[in-house]
């Protein structure tokens, strides 16, 4: 039985693809599976604060998750962490509901960073190439050429990392960083004005060399805070102080957001962050795989990186399912495995749609070196034949998953060791001969063109 917290785990990835963003952070983030025996989930939170709201309103989501990850009934728990990590039960409310135990427990809530997102683990591609030099730059010489720098881009694209990896480098070289969501900052800024303690929010958030403001568009619509922070904003700005601000969309697309405001955000540089492409996602998963020291099959990670292309969080999150799935149930990590961890993630005829028919494939790198299809299945043995023929061995391997005797019997009865000669050859050149990788990937997009139904 894998432990709670690998549990745990494998259900967060999956709980950042049903909930916003500003919640995961606020609520699920920082949470750990403490243990799971005879069916009870008990899951460790930092503060009452957080147990009771997760306990009020993710209870049933988190319930069903949980559920599906271990196929069984799951009763699901909570209990505080205190300081030494000892467990505790959550106290219940008093008679205000709560509500003054809440204020207090926002109120002196730690900015901290992940230890995750650093720019050693960002995965740089040509999606986010500009983002990537613009945050190391601020991050050796802050305060001067792009302040502020407004990073904006799809939900899981990387800002949030690129945000923390700031952070990281900042803070090492004695820098005092103030890190914060706009949700949060705005329930920060409420509560100073309920406790007469707005001198001492706005101190605390002049203080800092580099303010760090993550998903800014939260602040949509509320006024009172816009124009506090454009105040510290200024006062950051005159001290030539750094401010990072992140969002999932332009200044301009940001609606009821004051002209000061906008104005100020477009002062800098403001940098997108595209969708990552195929290379750069199956990259993220390698990355993410040496990081968990588990050797994955590469065409796990390929149907994966095929799969899931709008957000990095989301594909993390399905590697981390599947890896719970195959640890739970101690099967073989393979594509079959994968497909049944994720079947009720995957839409209904998705596996069907990434794989392509056969004579499709040979048709298209047959094309594209300019040889007859029969040249593919007989004793052909020229350079460029034999080339083609070892590319469609490693396609029809990495995009429809057939086994080796499988594609033997495809290409006129080769031996299996001859098709796995060939699919190992190209695995190995590939990342070391750029023309051939040029040549693959041509040949993926002139497939992805076509878009065929699923051939067996």
């Amino acid at each position: 039985m894998k432990s709670a917290q690998a549990i745990w785990e494998a259900a967060l990835g999956e709980l950042q693809l049903q909930v916003s963003k500003p919640n995961y952070d606020t609520w699920l983030k920082d949470t750990t599976g403490i243990s799971y025996k005879e069916d009870v989930f008990v899951i460790g939170a930092p503060n009452v604060f957080i147990a009771e709201w997760l306990r009020s309103r993710l209870h049933s989501l988190i319930k069903r998750t949980l559920a599906g990850i271990t196929g069984k009934t799951i009763d699901v728990q909570f209990a505080i962490l205190a300081p030494s990590q000892a467990v505790c039960p959550a106290p219940a409310y008093h008679a205000d509901g709560g509500t003054s135990a809440r204020l207090k427990e926002a109120a002196t809530a730690a900015f901290r960073l992940n230890s995750k997102y650093t720019f050693d683990s960002f995965v740089v591609g040509e999606y986010n190439r500009l983002a990537y030099a613009a945050a190391l730059d601020v991050s050796e010489d802050p305060g001067n050429r792009y302040n502020p720098l407004f990073i904006y881009g799809d939900t899981g694209t990387g800002k949030t990392h690129l945000l923390h990896a700031i952070g990281h480098t900042v803070k090492a070289k004695g820098f005092r960083i103030l890190l914060v969501s706009a949700e949060q900052f705005t329930n920060q800024f409420v509560i100073a004005l309920k406790n007469n303690g707005i001198d001492d929010f706005h101190r605390k958030f002049r203080s800092a060399d580099f303010l760090l403001v993550d998903d800014i568009q939260f602040l949509s619509g509320k006024a009172q805070t816009q124009e506090c922070l454009l105040h510290i904003f200024n006062d950051l700005y005159e001290n030539n102080c750094q401010v990072v601000v992140t969002s999932d969309r332009p200044p301009k697309a940001i609606s009821s957001v004051t002209k000061k405001l906008r104005s100020r955000l477009e002062w800098g540089l403001v940098a997108d962050l595209g969708l990552p492409d195929l290379e750069t996602r199956l990259a993220i998963l390698k990355v993410k795989a040496k990081q968990l020291n588990i050797t994955i099959p590469l065409e796990v990670l390929r149907f994966l990186a095929t799969e899931f292309q709008h957000n990095i969080r989301e594909l993390e999150g399905a590697l981390n399912r599947v890896l719970t799935y195959s640890s739970l149930g101690g099967g073989k990590l393979d594509v079959h495995l994968t497909t049944q961890a994720l079947a009720d993630i995957i839409p209904k005829g998705s596996k069907q749609e990434a794989m392509l028919a056969p004579k499709l494939i040979m048709t298209t790198v047959a094309n594209y070196y300019g040889i007859n299809l029969e040249g593919l299945a007989d004793k052909r043995r020229d350079k460029k034949t034999a080339l083609a023929r070892q590319v469609t061995m490693y396609l029809l391997r990495e995009h429809n998953h057939c086994s080796l005797a499988e594609i033997g019997k495809i290409l006129g009865g080769r031996d299996h060791t001859t098709v796995l000669h060939g699919c190992e050859k190209i695995t190995a050149e590939i990342d070391i001969n750029p023309q051939l990788q040029n040549s693959i990937e041509e040949i993926r997009q002139r497939l992805r063109s076509q878009k065929p139904p699923y051939s067996s």
